[in-house]
């Protein structure tokens, strides 16, 4: 009996530090969760609904498959993005300056500089066909958007910014009422979410590889990893910064696999998407003649909110990587290569999207460039994870490394099937 009152008389005080505990680890969840779930469903911008929409509008139902093992592909990357920022301490970018020579270091730059400011252009794209939607012509709105989003990253005032995008983008919520309401055959949806459909020709496996560039992106490893670093994770965190990479990712492509419904519902089979207006085929469900409104705001907000994240997050990148000063509070003096690469990808971008060029196939064709370029940025991610000398205990098991490998060679696959063919088109023989 003593026993028992001794047991709870030492109890008693524990508790409210139990529930301290608790509460604490409430606050961490809520410090950590972000990186994962932003990196992943930042895929959803200008580009990546075109290039599901198109899926959906040429193919129909016949890329649901391939989206799932992209999925896959996708909650893997992730993870091992968070697990180095979290394990060690530092962005993909130094890891790669420590564990790499200077030449790989360089080239792992210089891909991810191509395949952001490719992704810079179609993020201005997308708000110049978003506004054009509006009666607006492109070359009236793009320059000062250029402007804007340059100045409230360098001011200080852009998470005030980021919160209004964030808010304007959740338009594209709209596609999963759109596609129920569109009233897809589930049958087929069904049958092509677990059988694998491949055509045989360049279309397919330029969309399949635009796929792939769009939901897998380099940039989102390197942000993902800095975002956990920027927060101060530490190892022992590593389970919800783990959660927040796998519930982001899944719930990201869940988003696109609806996209890719409404608009296979709503105008599949028609051929490749000419247009934004046709792009917003897809939400009349929802909106009815409002359907293009409401498809530009969402586009507008996508679009500005990955206009400023995606050639910041390269700067993070390049500047870890070379060791420099890196921080939006530094001034140009302070931090020029920093401020001087984000600056260079804004102007560069806005100039090249004002060209008179289709704006669907420059968003396709820029996620085709992200997925060229994924393989190479994923061989780093795959040796850094694998080496015990960066990750001890915590590197990528036997299984895991087997898993991992399938994901970046079949990614390289697809990728230098896609070359072949274009190579092979040259001289007249694809």
């Amino acid at each position: 009996m003593t026993g028992d009152l001794d047991t709870t008389s030492a109890a008693s005080p524990a508790a409210p530090a139990t529930r301290r505990r608790g509460l604490g680890r409430l606050a961490m969840v809520a410090a950590i969760a972000g990186p994962g779930l932003v990196a992943a469903n930042a895929g959803n911008d200008a580009a990546g609904i075109a290039t599901y929409a198109s899926a959906g509008s040429q193919f129909a139902y016949g890329t649901l498959f391939f989206m799932v093992l992209v999925t896959v592909a996708l909650v893997m990357v992730q993870e091992m993005a968070v697990r180095l920022g979290a394990h060690t301490g530092k962005g993909l970018g130094a890891l790669i300056r420590e564990q790499f020579s200077l030449r790989l270091t360089a080239l792992a730059v210089f891909c991810l500089l191509l395949a952001n400011t490719g992704l810079v252009v179609s993020e201005f794209a997308g708000i110049g066909a978003a506004f054009e939607l509006l009666g607006v012509p492109k070359w009236a709105v793009i320059p000062p958007a250029a402007i804007l989003l340059w100045s409230l990253v360098l001011f200080g005032s852009y998470r005030w910014a980021e919160r209004i995008f964030l808010i304007m983008s959740l338009a594209f919520f709209a596609y999963p009422i759109a596609m129920i309401l569109g009233h897809p055959h589930w049958g087929e949806v069904g049958k092509h979410l677990v059988v694998p459909h491949i055509e045989p020709n360049k279309s397919f496996i330029l969309l399949a590889v635009a796929l792939i560039g769009t939901t897998v992106s380099p940039y989102m490893q390197f942000y993902a990893a800095a975002g956990v670093v920027d927060r101060g994770a530490k190892p022992e965190d590593y389970r919800l910064i783990k959660l927040d990479a796998v519930i982001g990712a899944v719930f990201a492509c869940l988003i696109s696999l609806t996209i890719i419904i409404a608009t296979a519902a709503a105008i599949g089979g028609t051929g490749p998407l000419d247009s934004a207006a046709q792009a917003a085929e897809a939400l009349k469900p929802v909106a009815g003649q409002n359907a293009e409104l409401l498809f530009a705001v969402g586009l507008i907000g996508a679009s500005a909110l990955a206009g400023a994240v995606v050639p910041l997050s390269a700067s993070y990148a390049v500047g870890e990587a070379a060791g420099v000063e890196r921080s939006v509070s530094r001034s140009f003096r302070d931090a020029p290569l920093f401020l001087g690469l984000f600056t260079a990808q804004i102007v560069l971008g806005a100039v090249v999207a004002m060209t008179p060029v289709n704006v669907i196939q420059l968003l396709i064709g820029t996620q085709v460039l992200q997925g060229l370029i994924s393989p190479i940025v994923l061989v780093y991610l795959l040796v850094l994870t694998n080496r015990r000398s960066v990750l001890g205990a915590a590197a990528n098991g036997p299984r895991y490394r087997i898993g991992a490998t399938a994901v970046v060679v079949g990614v390289a696959g697809m990728s230098t099937i896609l070359l072949v063919q274009t190579v092979l088109g040259w001289f007249g023989l694809g």
